[in-house]
C-alpha cells in the first residue's frame, strides 16, 4: 500500500470517529433538550397545581365564611383580601349597585388592604369606599352587567373616571402612571336572579387567560353564594327583631337595645328618655271600620315615630296599639318637645275613611325620675294611662317614683283592664266604671277605686255589700302596719286587695253563685282563679309586676296545704297572708248562697280553729285584737 493509500485509509477513520463523535452528540444535544423541555413542562404544570391549590383554598375559605354565618362586610373584606394575597392580583374590590331618590349609584362595599389602594387614597382625599361613584351606562360595569360576562380592560384612567368624574385628570394620571396594574378584570355579580354588582381585580398582566376565567367565574359564584346567605341570614335576624306590620322594631329588641342604653347611661352619667304611646280608641277603628283600617292607623303611628325620630332614636311596637321610643341623651324637658311634637303630628294627620287619629303619650327620663330602669318602664306606663285617662291626645310626664301614689297605679290598672276588654263584663258597664275612675267625686281617685271594685265583685256575687272593699282595705293596711311593713308594702298590699279576686270575673258565674255543695272538679276549678288573675289578667300590664306574687299566693296556708303553690310559713309573702285572713273574714261575716252571713264574733272563733293551720299564730292574734277593738 502506497504513502497516499495509508494517508487516505487514516483519513477515512478519522472521518468514521468524526462522524460517530457528531452523531454521538446529536444524540447527547436531542437528550438534553428533551429534558430541558420536560423539565419545563414540570415547572409549568407545578405552578399551575400550586395556583389550582391556591385557587381552592381561597374557594375553602369563602365557604368556611359563609358556614360560620359572619356578617357579609367581613366576609367580602376576607374574600378580596384572599384573593388579592394569595393569587398575585395587586388589588380588589366588591361594587355593589345602589339605587336612591337620586336614581343609581355604585358603593365599594370591600376592597383589599394593600399598598396600591393606599397611595390612591392619599392622591384622592375622599377613600372610594367613602364615595357614592357614580354608574355610567357606557361603563364597563355596565357593559359586564348587561352582557352577562367578565370584561377586561386595560384603560384603567378611564374606568376610575367613569366612577369618580369629580377626581382630577392629573390626579387620575398619577393614579395610572405609578401603578403596576396593567389591566382591570370586572366580573359581574348576581343574587337571586338579581344582578347586584361586581368583583373588580386589579391585575399586572394585560391578558386574560381561559383558565382564569374559569377560577373567577368559579369565584364569583362563591360570592354570590356568600351574599345570598348573608342576605337571608340578616332577613331572619331582621324578622326576629322587627314588626312585621310596622316595619319598627319589637318588644324583644327593645328590651335587649334598653339594657346596652342603661349600661352606657350609669357608665356616662347620662340621662336617656322614653316616650310611651297608645294609640286612641283602636278598637272604635276597627268595630266599625274593619281590621284593615286598624292595622292603617297602626302604620301610620309607625310612620311618624320614625319621620320625628334621631338616627340614634330607638322606636319599638311593644304590641297592639302601645310603642315606646328610646332617646339616648334626653332629659325629660327635650322628650317632653320631643313627645308633643309627635302627638301634634300624628293628630295632623288624615287618614282614608278614618280621618283623624291621637294618642295618649307618656315620658319617663332615667336618671331623673328613677335610676331604676323597671320603675322608669312603670313610670312611662302610668304617665301614658294617665293622658288617657285626662281626655287622651295630650303627652303627660312621669313623676319621680317616689311621687306616685298607689291610687294613681291602682286606677291606672283597672282603666287598662277596662279599656283593652280583659274579662268578660258588659260593655256598658265597663264605660261606666272608666268613666267613674276618669271622674272621681270630689277628686279623691281612692273612693272611686272602692266602688269600681265593689261593683266588679256584685257581678260574679250579687250579695256582695257596697263600701265592703274599703272596710277590706283599711283593715288590711292596719294589720300591715301592726308588722312593721314599708309604705312600699302597704301600697302594694292596697292594690293587692282591690284586685286579688279579679280572677273571679273569669269564672263562670253559675258556679260561683251555686246553691248546692260544690263537686271536687267545680272546687278546683274556683281554686285556678288566682292564676287567673295573675297570669291571664295582670301579667301583660307591666307596671304592677311586683303586685303578681302578693295576688298569686293569697290562698296559700301556713301549714302548706294551700293553692297554687303549696308553700308553707315565711316563704308566702306577709301581704298575701294579710289577704287571706281579711278575705276570710269578710267571706263569713257576707250572706252567700248557701248559707246566711254569720256574726263579727261566729266568725272570729272559726278563724281562732285555723290558727297555725292556715294562718300564723302572730297574725290571727293581731287580727283579733283589731277586730275586737273595732266591735
Amino acid at each position: 500500500m502506497s504513502f497516499f493509500d495509508n494517508l487516505k485509509d487514516i483519513y477515512r477513520k478519522v472521518s468514521e470517529v468524526e462522524n460517530a463523535v457528531y452523531n454521538g452528540k446529536q444524540d447527547y444535544l436531542e437528550i438534553y433538550e428533551r429534558n430541558l423541555q420536560l423539565e419545563k413542562e414540570i415547572e409549568e404544570r407545578t405552578r399551575e397545581l400550586n395556583i389550582a391549590n391556591k385557587r381552592m383554598l381561597t374557594l375553602q375559605h369563602i365557604w368556611d365564611m359563609m358556614n360560620a354565618s359572619r356578617p357579609l362586610q367581613s366576609v367580602l373584606e376576607t374574600i378580596v383580601n384572599n384573593i388579592q394575597g394569595e393569587l398575585g392580583y395587586l388589588h380588589c374590590n366588591i361594587i355593589k349597585k345602589c339605587e336612591d331618590e337620586k336614581g343609581i349609584y355604585l358603593a365599594v362595599l370591600a376592597q383589599s388592604n394593600d399598598p396600591s389602594i393606599k397611595r390612591v387614597e392619599k392622591l384622592i382625599k375622599i377613600p372610594f369606599q367613602a364615595r357614592k361613584l357614580i354608574y355610567n351606562d357606557e361603563s364597563v360595569y355596565a357593559t359586564a352587567a348587561r352582557d352577562k360576562k367578565i370584561m377586561l380592560t386595560p384603560d384603567i384612567g378611564g374606568t376610575l373616571k367613569s366612577v369618580a368624574p369629580d377626581v382630577a385628570d392629573e390626579i387620575i394620571d398619577e393614579i395610572v402612571d405609578g401603578s403596576p396594574s396593567k389591566a382591570i378584570i370586572t366580573v359581574p355579580l348576581y343574587t337571586r336572579n338579581q344582578h347586584y354588582g361586581w368583583f373588580d381585580v386589579f391585575s399586572s398582566r394585560k391578558e386574560l387567560t381561559s383558565g382564569e376565567t374559569e377560577f373567577l367565574t368559579i369565584f364569583a359564584q362563591q360570592i354570590e353564594m356568600a351574599i345570598t346567605i348573608a342576605g337571608l341570614f340578616e332577613e331572619v335576624k331582621s324578622q326576629a327583631v322587627t314588626d312585621g306590620l310596622t316595619g319598627l322594631y319589637n318588644r324583644r329588641y327593645f328590651e335587649e337595645y334598653l339594657k346596652k342604653e342603661v349600661t352606657r347611661a350609669l357608665r356616662q352619667q347620662q340621662p336617656f328618655s322614653i316616650i310611651g304611646l297608645d294609640l286612641d280608641h283602636l278598637k272604635q277603628i276597627n268595630d266599625k271600620f274593619g281590621h284593615a283600617y286598624g292595622d292603617l292607623a297602626i302604620k301610620t303611628v309607625a310612620d311618624v315615630l320614625k319621620k320625628n325620630a334621631r338616627s340614634i332614636d330607638t322606636a319599638a311596637r311593644m304590641g297592639g296599639e302601645e310603642f315606646n321610643v328610646i332617646l339616648p341623651g334626653v332629659d325629660s324637658k327635650g322628650a317632653m318637645i320631643a313627645a308633643e311634637r309627635i302627638r301634634k303630628t300624628l293628630e295632623e294627620q288624615q287618614l282614608d275613611t278614618i280621618g283623624h287619629i291621637t294618642a295618649s303619650v307618656g315620658v319617663a327620663t332615667f336618671l331623673e325620675h328613677s335610676d331604676n330602669i323597671e320603675d322608669i318602664l312603670d313610670l312611662t306606663d302610668q304617665a301614658m294611662y294617665q293622658s288617657k285617662r285626662n281626655g287622651r291626645n295630650q303627652v303627660t310626664l312621669a313623676k319621680p317614683v317616689s311621687e306616685t301614689s298607689w291610687q294613681e297605679i291602682a286606677v291606672n290598672t283597672f282603666m287598662d283592664i277596662l279599656s283593652k276588654h280583659n274579662i268578660p263584663i258588659d260593655k256598658e258597664l265597663a264605660e261606666e266604671l272608666k268613666r267613674k275612675l276618669q271622674n272621681p267625686k270630689d277628686d279623691i281617685p281612692k273612693e272611686a277605686l272602692y266602688t269600681v271594685a265593689d261593683m266588679l265583685t256584685r257581678t260574679y256575687n250579687p250579695l256582695h255589700h257596697a263600701g265592703v272593699m274599703k272596710s277590706k282595705v283599711l283593715l288590711a293596711v292596719s294589720l300591715a302596719k301592726r308588722f312593721d311593713l314599708s309604705k312600699d308594702d302597704i301600697d302594694k298590699l292596697r292594690i293587692a286587695m282591690l284586685l286579688y279576686d279579679i280572677g273571679n270575673l273569669m269564672l263562670p258565674a253559675e258556679l260561683l253563685q251555686k246553691t248546692t255543695p260544690l263537686t271536687e272538679e267545680e272546687r278546683n276549678h274556683i281554686k285556678e282563679h288566682p292564676l287567673i288573675a295573675s297570669r291571664e289578667i295582670l301579667q301583660p300590664i307591666s307596671y304592677i309586676q311586683d303586685i303578681i306574687p302578693i295576688i298569686e299566693h293569697h290562698h296559700e296556708n301556713w301549714d302548706g296545704t294551700g293553692y297554687p303553690s303549696k308553700i308553707a310559713k315565711d316563704e308566702i309573702p306577709m301581704t298575701s297572708q294579710i289577704i287571706l285572713i281579711v278575705d276570710a273574714y269578710f267571706a263569713l261575716t257576707e250572706p252567700r248562697t248557701y248559707r246566711a252571713e254569720l256574726t263579727p264574733k261566729q266568725a272570729i272563733e272559726i278563724i281562732k280553729q285555723d290558727s297555725g293551720k292556715k294562718w300564723n299564730y302572730a297574725l290571727v292574734q293581731e287580727f283579733i285584737s283589731l277586730i275586737d277593738h273595732d266591735i
